[in-house]
């Protein structure tokens, strides 16, 4: 990534000239948006900038995207990040996946990128259906999800995303929503700035296939209720007016009311992103039953250093030549040893 003092650009700049093919209200359409008005702040010039997704809806992102990119195969675009990364570790790598490439196909290639922390970020579209093959459950679909592949409804078990990529050791886990621009912007920036594997589930609304899956997260009359926006050193307050809190007891989330006098802010969880057993709780919230009244945490949950994949294998090549000088090619082609075919 080449150091550049202030790239003057604009989100316009950002802007390709292809048409932005999804379906009319898509809510690709926000995260576009919020990712092209994001780019011109993180100091980076287009050049150095890389798009890699797989297949999918979201993964048309690229075309959309004045940078470099590859709309790759299915599932696979964290192995081709890796490689990019690799090859060239300056570049600020990007790789656009849903939840049917990312956790299907892909959930094999997307584990290890998580435990091998190179520095990118994976931003993963998640609308709890397969949207482009036009409806099938996805990996994410709540169980009973009534769909064209499911028409008794789903009796499997959905993913959990956060708790996923936490579970393979990842050190950026955050969740947004593409109904709250502002908010996701700010998660995109806190990404971008993390040195190592960030995943921001973003929660995507497919109004075709699944509309209104996470409605009650973002209507108004609902969403102050049923949503709580996490940030580190701040306690948990929620609800009208601020009127709801979570507390931790016996390592377990509870809702409280702040209007009686009974708690107050003082006595609520306050979140620390540095503690991975308490993300870990905070990820698991949306498996509580619904009648716990429980919220959906947005935010970042969890965030940590660890050395990059990418650093520390050219640490290591620097090392063998500085051991043992640089190879050569032909010379390990040609060997020393000899057979003879009768």
């Amino acid at each position: 990534m080449s150091e550049v003092e202030s790239p003057q650009y604009t989100a316009k700049d950002f802007s390709s000239d292809q048409d932005v093919r999804w379906c009319p209200g898509c809510g690709d359409y926000s995260i576009l948006k919020q990712v092209q008005s994001v780019m011109p702040e993180i100091g980076v010039e287009k050049e150095d900038i890389v798009f890699i997704s797989g297949i999918g809806c979201s993964s048309r992102f690229p075309y959309y995207m004045n940078t470099y990119g590859m709309h790759s195969i299915h599932g696979r675009a964290p192995a081709i990040a890796s490689g990019l990364k690799v090859a060239n570790p300056d570049l600020s790598v990007w790789v656009i996946t849903g939840d049917g490439d990312a956790l299907s196909i892909g959930g094999n290639h997307l584990i290890h990128l998580l435990r091998r922390n190179f520095d990118l970020n994976i931003l993963l579209f998640n609308n709890e259906i397969y949207g482009l093959t036009k409806g099938q459950y996805s990996p994410t679909s709540p169980e009973g999800k009534v769909t064209k592949s499911t028409p008794m409804g789903s009796i499997d078990h959905p993913f959990n995303p956060l708790s996923l990529a936490s579970g393979a050791d990842g050190t950026f886990i955050a969740r947004a929503m593409d109904r709250d621009p502002k908010h996701l912007r700010d998660i995109l920036r806190d990404a971008n700035s993390h040195k190592g594997t960030s995943l921001v589930e973003i929660y995507q609304n497919c109004n075709v296939f699944n509309d209104g899956a996470f409605g009650q997260f973002t209507d108004k009359d609902t969403r102050e209720d049923t949503t709580v926006f996490v940030e580190h050193g701040k306690p948990m307050i929620f609800g009208k007016g601020g009127s709801k809190g979570l507390i931790l007891e016996n390592a377990t989330p509870r809702v409280v009311d702040l209007t009686t006098g009974e708690y107050t802010v003082e006595n609520l969880w306050v979140h620390d992103k540095y503690n991975r057993f308490k993300a870990d709780v905070l990820m698991r919230c949306f498996e509580v039953p619904e009648e716990n009244g429980l919220p959906r945490p947005f935010g970042v949950f969890f965030e940590t250093e660890r050395p990059c994949y990418e650093d520390m294998l050219h640490e290591q090549i620097d090392y063998a030549i500085e051991r043992k000088g640089k190879g050569d090619l032909d010379a390990l082609l040609a060997g020393t040893n000899t057979w003879e075919i009768k």
